[in-house]
């Protein structure tokens, strides 16, 4: 049977396993795809520790981690249209995609053009889909600055490159040893901690017209200072604080359409996803914990 990578309740490191499932069949307005990458998120594991958005949790365990794939479609189901069984596509599975095979639904699922590899496609759903949402719902100005908190990552990785393509200067925070990775971007780099609102000042002196979140908690707290429009902050790391601070959640689009644009911005090179890393399917247990230790630069991508 398919190997999968599972968390078999809630808990710690120690709840993961390698699982053989039976074989995914597409139900009406979905497909199977043979899964040939998987991107890595830092919600992987959260949700193994219990945290999830109301209605996103497993509906069962053993629960397979991943909630972004990169394959070639095996089968599709009733009512599936534009779609056909040896197309390369990539989108969001519907119950994990550390596996060999995945469910996705057709709604969702986005070809990969030919100039993208599997390994950056599957990066793309949640990452770089969530980095163009969140910068595109900011619409700082070109000119303009924008601060990313935790921009060493997948997501803020992306949201530097797609702000500086669009003319907006981007500052960012990010553990020191990032420091090098982070400037490569084209960034500004401040180091996080205190004393951090008054380092974000001394690089932008006129403050800074949006904040994209991916830490929350203290980080945020502590740069919430710089910026005059609340309502120009935003985080994909923690909602709750982003709401007392007077801002709000990254308002996902989740269209086919978003992962067209991306996927194209990788084609003609003015993304780079960065992987960093890739590991086989039967090192899952590796990748995750890159990401869970937050050493991870850029996208850790798991291949099967």
């Amino acid at each position: 049977m398919p190997k999968a990578y599972v968390y078999r309740e809630y808990g710690g490191p120690e709840v993961e396993e390698f699982a053989d499932l039976p074989k995914p069949t597409a139900g009406p307005g979905q497909v199977v795809v043979r899964v040939r990458a998987a991107g890595v998120n830092p919600a992987d594991w959260k949700r193994r520790t219990g945290w999830c958005r109301p209605g996103t949790g497993p509906d069962h365990f053993p629960a397979v981690f991943g909630n972004e794939v990169a394959g070639v479609i095996a089968e599709i189901g009733p009512g599936v249209t534009g779609l056909k069984p040896g197309e390369a596509v990539f989108g969001s599975p519907l119950k994990g995609g550390y596996a060999e095979y995945a469910v996705l639904p057709a709604a969702g699922v986005a070809h990969k053009p030919d100039e993208v590899s599997f390994e950056d496609a599957a990066t793309l759903p949640v990452a770089a889909a969530t980095a163009y949402d969140g910068v595109r719902q900011l619409g700082v100005p070109p000119g303009g600055t924008l601060l990313i908190t935790g921009v060493g990552g997948g997501v803020g990785t992306a949201a530097a490159q797609i702000a500086r393509n669009a003319g907006v200067k981007v500052v960012g925070t990010a553990d020191p040893g990032k420091r090098a990775f982070v400037e490569s971007l084209g960034a500004t780099y401040v180091e996080p901690g205190p004393g951090v609102a008054e380092r974000v000042r001394a690089v932008a002196p006129k403050g800074v017209d949006g904040i994209y979140d991916l830490v929350g908690g203290d980080a945020l707290r502590e740069v919430a200072p710089v910026l005059g429009d609340h309502a120009k902050l935003i985080s994909a790391g923690d909602q709750s604080t982003a709401k007392d601070l007077g801002g709000g959640p990254v308002t996902r689009a989740r269209t086919k359409e978003v992962l067209g644009a991306v996927a194209g911005m990788v084609a003609d090179g003015s993304l780079n996803p960065y992987v960093t890393a890739t590991y086989p399917l039967e090192e899952a247990d590796r990748a995750l914990r890159e990401v869970e230790n937050g050493h991870a630069r850029g996208k850790i991508v798991i291949t099967a």
